[in-house]
C-alpha cells in the first residue's frame, strides 16, 4: 500500500481515499485523479475505510454519504474523533440533494460535498483547494508547539475541533472525566471571553490556559503553557495574537519573511508588521532574540 507523502513536499503525490459501496462506478473519477497526480486508495465501506486509515493517513477523503452498514456520516464522525486524523478534509459524495443530508454532512465534520453523478473536473478543483488549505493549516498549527506551548480549538458547540500534539498530551494528563471530543471540566472555565486560568495535571505539573479569542469558523483558540514558578516569562506576558504566535513560531524555525508569508497566505510586508509588534511586546530588538525567546533559550 502506498504510504503518505510528506506534507511538506508539494512535488510528491498527494493521497486521496475514495470510499464508496460501488467503487466500480467511480472508475473515471479515479482515473482522472491518478492522471492529475494523486495516488488513489479505494475502500468499499466505512469499516474498510477505517482499517485503511490505521495504515495510511491520506491528504483528503472522498466519502459516499449513504452506504450499507456504517454510513458515511458515522464514518466521518469517527474520523474526526481521532486527533491523528481530524485534520483530513472530508468531501461527501451523494446522489441526494435534500438539505437534511447536506447539513448532516457538514455537522459531522465534512468540508464540502459533490452530487452524483460525479463530475471529475469539479471534484479535482475542490480537492486541490481543500488539500492545500489543510496542509497549510496543519503546518501553521503544529508550529505553535515549537515554543513549548499547546493549542486547542473549540467549536461553537463546545467540542474540540483540533488540538496540537503537545496540547493532546497535556489534556490526557488531566484525567478529568470527559465525554469524547469534549474539554475536561477543569478547562471549561477558559472558554469565557478573555479568561486565563491555572490547572494542575495528575503528575503535579501546573499549566496556564489562556483564551485567545475567536479563530476561523467561529472556533475559540485556547493556548496552553507550563506555568513557571515565580514571575511569568516575557513570552507568557506578551499577550500575542493568534497570528503573531504563528509568525513567531515560524521565525523560531528559521523561516524568512517571504517563507512565512507563503505559509500563512499573506505578504512579506504584512509579516514584517507583525514582527514589529512582536518585538515591541517581547521587549527585544532582533529576530535572533525573538527566536531564542520562543525556543525557550532566553527568560
Amino acid at each position: 500500500m502506498q504510504t503518505l507523502p510528506s506534507p511538506g513536499h508539494e512535488s510528491e503525490r498527494p493521497v486521496v481515499l475514495v470510499v464508496d459501496d460501488a467503487p466500480s462506478s467511480l472508475g473515471m473519477l479515479c482515473d482522472t485523479l491518478e492522471a492529475s497526480g494523486y495516488t488513489v486508495l479505494v475502500a468499499a465501506d466505512g469499516e474498510a475505510a477505517l482499517q485503511r486509515l490505521e495504515l495510511v493517513v491520506p491528504d483528503a477523503i472522498l466519502l459516499d454519504g449513504l452506504m450499507p452498514g456504517l454510513s458515511g456520516f458515522e464514518t466521518c464522525r469517527r474520523i474526526k474523533a481521532n486527533a491523528a486524523l481530524a485534520h483530513i478534509p472530508v468531501l461527501f459524495m451523494t446522489g441526494l440533494s435534500e438539505t437534511a443530508h447536506v447539513v448532516e454532512g457538514f455537522e459531522c465534520g465534512g468540508v464540502d460535498y459533490v452530487v452524483k453523478p460525479i463530475r471529475a473536473q469539479e471534484v479535482l478543483a475542490r480537492l486541490h483547494t481543500h488539500t492545500r488549505n489543510a496542509r497549510i493549516t496543519r503546518m501553521a498549527r503544529d508550529a505553535v508547539d515549537v515554543a513549548g506551548m499547546g493549542v486547542v480549538f473549540v467549536d461553537t458547540r463546545g467540542r474540540i475541533a483540533w488540538r496540537s500534539p503537545q496540547a493532546a498530551l497535556w489534556l490526557h494528563a488531566l484525567e478529568d472525566p470527559v465525554a469524547p471530543g469534549r474539554l475536561p471540566a477543569s478547562v471549561e472555565p477558559a472558554l469565557a471571553p478573555g479568561a486565563s486560568i491555572a490547572i494542575g495535571t495528575a503528575t503535579g505539573m501546573r499549566l496556564s490556559v489562556r483564551n485567545l479569542g475567536a479563530a476561523a469558523l467561529g472556533e475559540t483558540m485556547l493556548l496552553f503553557a507550563i506555568q513557571r514558578e515565580g514571575p511569568a516569562t516575557r513570552l507568557a506576558e506578551a499577550a500575542l495574537t493568534p497570528r503573531e504566535t504563528e509568525v513567531l513560531s515560524w521565525l523560531a524555525k528559521g523561516k524568512t519573511n517571504r517563507d512565512i508569508g507563503e505559509i500563512l497566505g499573506t505578504s512579506p510586508r504584512t509579516v514584517n508588521k507583525h514582527l514589529e509588534h512582536i518585538f515591541e511586546k517581547l521587549g527585544v530588538e532582533t529576530r535572533a532574540a525573538a527566536a531564542a525567546l520562543a525556543s525557550g533559550q532566553l527568560h
